[in-house]
């Protein structure tokens, strides 16, 4: 027997042994929250969350992350960035931390520097912490390169100390807010996003608009309230490249992704803090892609806002608090492209490094978040869904590093940008991300 087989046999053993108990349950007039729940004891949740501003100076000449063809620093300010942290505790000592920064990506440094600080200065365990990116390719690079002249050098080293910095006072912050909470989950739709793998009409593939590709309209919500009932923390995660502005754009940004979240937090006033993560999106772009006009940032942004709302207000909270955390890294063969496809000119690529993916499974309550290092393709989410013994199971990408695109096995017979670009060999990538999430998952039972 294979190892996929052997997870559905677990997880359909499991989940008959819990219809027994469910039944059992029902008489006596209790139903447990889910079919699927973890078997760990029943407590209180508690919930805090804060907003930590992470913009650059105005009169720093830091380059713009996102685009090759773009070297030259920003030039204004067109809104603020930010670090926004939701910290849950389940009254045992028990805590995680869920954080999103409106940056590009969460480079290894990073999440190993802020994962040992958040242990030791906040308590959490590693294996406990979310920490991605929205995406945005709008906001200053925090990584090295040689063509940097010691003065930028020095600068990009300052906003990398502030982005970390910015993050543990977050999660600080929000332990201080803790307070009894309950927590639920919603999903809608929105019509954002689209498939960008399309045909060039010479037999290849380019970055354009592809509306019968496949693409995941799922707007998924999960609300944390305090005891009136008043939102503390509203998340979102959607499938979707925060690129509505392109490599021409020379303005600071969050992009969509930070227009969502700022309607969201208008919308509800008070303390409210709305992160925003990125779903697997490797192959979505917005409708409105790689422009200036920030009209169509606006716009997007508020579309997914107003059904994030919708979602939102219709959700019913459970101050049950069951927390539980598993992490791993599983290794795919690596690859590097030696010669990109072109008239004449097959694609063709040689042996590399291997590339370690790290997972990282937070389970609350009857949700599952799956986070993935790495920009994963729409059909891995997709089949993770399906196959996963969590019905509300969620992929939060750009988490805890940052490997590049993932792309599902059947992408590679078609030579796109996500697959020359990607460090990692076809037939891998797929199994190794939904094996490794199901064996966490399996373990939990």
């Amino acid at each position: 027997m294979n190892r996929l087989n052997l997870l559905n046999l677990l997880n359909l053993l499991n989940l008959l042994n819990l219809i027994l108990v469910t039944g059992t349950a029902a008489l006596a007039g209790i139903m447990p929250l889910s079919a699927t729940q973890p078997r760990e004891p029943v407590t209180v949740l508690r919930a805090g969350a804060a907003r930590v501003d992470i913009t650059p100076a105005a009169d720093a000449s830091l380059p713009m992350s996102g685009y090759a063809s773009r070297s030259e620093g920003f030039t204004a300010i067109h809104d603020n960035l930010h670090a926004r942290a939701v910290v849950i505790d389940d009254g045992r000592g028990r805590r995680a931390a869920i954080l999103t920064l409106e940056i590009i990506g969460v480079h290894e440094a990073l999440w190993e520097a802020a994962a040992a600080r958040l242990e030791r200065e906040a308590g959490i365990a590693r294996d406990h912490i979310l920490l991605a990116a929205v995406h945005t390719h709008a906001a200053p690079t925090l990584a090295p390169a040689p063509t940097m002249t010691p003065e930028v050098a020095q600068q990009r080293a300052g906003y990398s100390r502030k982005v970390e910095d910015a993050v543990v006072a977050a999660v600080t912050n929000a332990v201080s807010a803790l307070q009894p909470a309950t927590v639920g989950f919603g999903v809608g739709k929105a019509h954002v996003n689209t498939n960008r793998r399309a045909s060039n009409g010479e037999g290849g593939w380019m970055l354009g608009n592809n509306p019968d590709g496949v693409s995941d309209k799922t707007v998924a919500v999960i609300r944390f309230d305090d005891t009136r009932g008043e939102p503390i923390a509203i998340l979102t995660n959607y499938s979707v490249h925060a690129t509505v502005l392109g490599s021409a754009n020379r303005q600071i940004s969050a992009d969509l992704a930070g227009a969502a979240s700022r309607a969201v937090e208008r919308h509800y006033a008070g303390a409210v803090v709305a992160p925003w993560t990125s779903a697997a999106a490797g192959d979505q772009d917005p409708l409105y892609r790689v422009g200036t006009d920030f009209r169509n940032v606006t716009a997007l942004g508020h579309i997914l806002a107003d059904e994030v709302i919708r979602v939102a207000d219709g959700i019913r909270g459970s101050p049950r608090a069951r927390i539980v955390a598993r992490q791993t890294i599983v290794s795919c063969p690596g690859k590097r492209t030696v010669q990109t496809p072109a008239p004449g000119k097959p694609y063709t690529f040689e042996d590399a490094d291997p590339v370690p993916i790290r997972l990282s499974l937070l389970v609350i309550n009857d949700m599952a978040l799956a986070g993935v290092s790495g920009e994963v393709l729409t059909n891995i989410g997709l089949r993770l869904k399906r196959q996963s013994p969590f019905n509300r199971t969620v992929m939060v990408t750009h988490c805890n590093g940052s490997v590049g695109y993932l792309p599902d096995d059947a992408a590679y017979e078609h030579v796109s940008y996500e697959i020359t670009a990607s460090r990692v060999k076809p037939g891998c990538a797929e199994d190794a991300i939904v094996n490794g999430f199901l064996e966490m998952m399996a373990d939990l039972f």
